[in-house]
């Protein structure tokens, strides 16, 4: 599995288009879904978007770059993108604390 943010900014978005992202993003609904969310300023000038990609057993931080930018692509908002992380979460160790004491 991937964890994928994009930050950028949006781009001659239309007074509909406004209404809909200030409608659909929420402050407190901050997740990694396969079909990303937005997170934005109030302006509606910059946004981070996340997105979650599952991982084949071959699949790099490339792939995992151009299919978040395709489900961020799914959207209908013109953007710019400014940068991109990639975490591979099959990397993240868990260190669990020690239940003997």
């Amino acid at each position: 599995m991937f964890r994928v943010t994009i930050r950028g900014t949006f781009d001659g978005l239309s007074d509909a288009a406004r209404a809909d992202l200030l409608a659909e993003t929420d402050a407190f609904q901050v997740a990694f879904t396969e079909a990303g969310t937005f997170t934005c300023d109030q302006s509606l000038s910059a946004f981070t978007f996340r997105c979650q990609v599952p991982a084949g057993p071959n699949d790099g931080e490339p792939e995992a770059t151009r299919r978040a930018i395709a489900a961020l692509e799914a959207h209908p908002y013109p953007c710019q993108i400014l940068r991109v992380a990639v975490t591979d979460m099959r990397d993240i160790k868990i260190r669990r604390k020690d239940r003997r004491a």
